[in-house]
């Protein structure tokens, strides 16, 4: 069978309606069967709101409306997250307006990071592991994944951006957090043979994968974060991965079989990704145009250039090691500080000027506030969205997150499970002596 990608384009005003019309034009009531539990993955790629980085909530509106509409029971519908030591989800689900929507349907929203049971990849996937491109080398004892994950649906909910290690971010890039619990970072030298090993693991444990893809912001430049934001109107859906994010990239101006996670997956016959084989439906039009972004690595910020010296230049040798060790938190509180203390306090408000008075700017300031129609938001409001946390509240945030990061940080944290777990040991030795 041919893959096919859905591809429409919106406006607040019908948003609701076209993303029910998309997710069925893409057939997702064939993938997603209604009598297991299906889990929407939400992206934050930063937990500070920044136009085309982070699942948009009316994209996470229109696809429990759709969800919904279609006979399927929200009780067994849930939202989660993952963890990243950069990234407060916490923060981030309630700067980017998630929580508002997962609230007001009364979804469980499920971090997986928190009470949540992890099996070895080994009992999860068995003999798969030995078909594995590069994720044995990477964790030699294993990993873990999220149990709840076995035999569920998952419907991915990434946005249309690109990024400084893969060319392009999507619904490939959205299992990354959610299949992986801890050391993630040890995948990046070898970020795309990862992403297609997770894929596999994706088909063997779900019982249905699909992906909906927000462009209705798209980000170009040294993404997932420090992008320019354009204003593009268009939603993607489709049961295939692989061709999704070939449709996306083709559209941001690349060639998707020059990106190397979509040719690896494309050869490994894990998904389509040849435009020429990908039926569209939907606004051919659209699907059509091409933005012409200039992509990631023509303008990149100095941490995009610092984090490529590390992994692939000439600070591997003397400096990767480390992140593997006890002292990889340096990097964490170098990504924090750059990103959340300098770059967006000083610079985020200037790069996302030109699209926060657009209709989608100005929907997502007044969110709590509009009216929603079956179709969508005829009534935005006129005044453009306003930063809460640029200048001097972004540069006090931060600092609680330098805080949460070295908190949460996985080297850290073993330690204190080992220094908790040798107290109880010596305690149980001292209880039972006469």
């Amino acid at each position: 069978m041919k893959a096919t990608v859905a591809i429409l384009r919106t406006a607040p005003a019908t948003v609701l309606r076209d993303y029910h019309e998309l997710m069925n034009l893409a057939g997702y009531q064939q993938v997603i069967a209604p009598d297991t539990e299906t889990a929407l993955k939400i992206n934050i790629s930063w937990h500070f709101f920044y136009p085309g980085s982070s699942t948009t909530p009316w994209q996470l509106e229109g696809v429990i409306r759709a969800l919904e509409a279609d006979g399927y029971d929200l009780s067994r519908v849930y939202a989660c997250h993952n963890r990243t030591v950069v990234i407060d989800a916490r923060l981030g689900e309630r700067e980017n307006k998630q929580l508002n929507v997962v609230q007001a349907h009364g979804l469980r929203n499920i971090h997986l990071y928190e009470d949540q049971d992890w099996i070895h990849i080994q009992d999860a996937v068995g003999d798969l592991t030995a078909r594995f491109l590069r994720l044995n080398q990477v964790y030699p004892r294993g990993f873990f994944i999220p149990r709840r994950f076995l035999g569920s649906n998952i419907i991915h909910l990434p946005t249309v951006k690109t990024h400084v290690f893969t060319t392009m971010t999507g619904a490939m890039k959205n299992a990354f957090g959610g299949l992986l619990n801890e050391h993630r970072h040890w995948t990046h030298p070898v970020i795309h043979e990862t992403l297609v090993d997770l894929l596999q693991i994706q088909k063997e444990i779900h019982r249905g994968v699909f992906a909906v893809m927000d462009g209705t912001f798209a980000g170009d430049g040294p993404g997932p974060r420090a992008m320019i934001p354009h204003v593009k109107n268009v939603i993607l859906a489709s049961a295939d991965q692989v061709a999704i994010d070939a449709v996306a990239a083709r559209l941001m101006g690349f060639d998707p079989l020059s990106i190397r996670f979509i040719r690896l997956a494309h050869d490994l016959g894990l998904g389509c990704g040849d435009p020429r084989d990908i039926e569209i439906v939907g606004d051919r039009q659209a699907a059509e145009e091409n933005w012409h972004f200039v992509g990631p690595y023509r303008r990149m910020t100095f941490a995009a250039r610092m984090q490529h010296l590390i992994y692939w230049g000439f600070l591997k040798r003397p400096l990767e090691w480390s992140l593997k060790t006890v002292l990889a938190p340096w990097a964490y509180l170098a990504s924090v500080l750059y990103h959340d203390s300098f770059w967006y306090p000083l610079r985020a408000r200037r790069r996302m000027a030109a699209v926060l008075d657009s209709p989608w700017g100005r929907l997502f300031r007044n969110w709590e506030k509009v009216v929603p129609t079956d179709e969508g938001y005829p009534d935005v409001g006129t005044e453009p969205a306003q930063l809460g946390r640029t200048g001097w509240r972004a540069l006090c945030q931060s600092f609680a997150i330098l805080a949460l990061c070295l908190r949460e940080a996985p080297e850290f944290a073993r330690h204190r499970r080992k220094r908790v777990s040798c107290a109880h040991d010596t305690a149980q030795v001292k209880g039972g002596m006469p």
